[in-house]
């Protein structure tokens, strides 16, 4: 008798093919919550969005939580692929710190996501809502903080900058920037220029 032939997906296979729709899934929640809000993110309307099932979406990630939370993982990889890893090409010090401002600049210009910065999109959301939500947002902006110190605190040791606390500048470069986003948002066409006047300042 010949040997049965079978169609049936390897375990391998059926793993790559979860992982992918998870980051598709994961990606378009990202999309949504830059524009509507993390809350705007639910099982249901990602389900309606993508033609998909809301009982595969749920298989995929259990809860409204943790598809909140992807979201916010697929932004923070997003930013640093497009922002944070090109910049570590530069020579140490300032031309490193300005490429990364540069790259920050062009990903609040042209963004990533529909609705701008997802980070600045949402940080305000759950300031003030305790949970795993809140806990994935706040480790993004206390890692982000330390990197941009960090880097800061390479140009003082290359001489590249003044001797100044990189931690307040950081969270100066952060706030000013933030808030280039949020002009470049609302359609202010002078807020970027104003924004990058006031970085040349703090890297004087």
């Amino acid at each position: 008798m010949a040997e049965s032939t079978t169609t049936a997906e390897h375990p391998d296979q059926r793993l790559a093919k979860g992982a992918r729709s998870r980051a598709s899934i994961a990606r378009h929640a990202a999309d949504v919550a830059s524009v509507e809000g993390l809350t705007g993110v639910s099982i249901g309307r990602l389900a309606t969005d993508l033609g998909i099932s809301k009982s595969g979406i749920a298989t995929l990630f259990g809860t409204k939580e943790a598809l909140q939370v992807a979201a916010v993982r697929v932004a923070r990889e997003a930013f640093v692929e497009r922002v944070i890893a090109p910049s570590l090409a530069e020579p140490r010090g300032l031309p490193r710190l300005r490429a990364l401002i540069d790259r920050w600049f062009d990903h609040i210009t042209d963004p990533t996501f529909p609705g701008g910065c997802f980070r600045v999109a949402t940080i305000a959301e759950f300031d003030s809502k305790p949970g795993p939500v809140r806990d994935a947002i706040a480790e993004d902006r206390r890692d982000w903080l330390a990197f941009l110190a960090k880097q800061i605190r390479q140009a003082q040791e290359e001489g590249h900058l003044r001797t100044r606390t990189p931690e307040a500048t950081a969270f100066e470069l952060d706030a000013v920037i933030s808030a280039a986003n949020t002009a470049h948002q609302m359609g202010d066409t002078t807020g970027v220029s104003t924004a990058r006047t006031i970085v040349e300042s703090l890297l004087d």
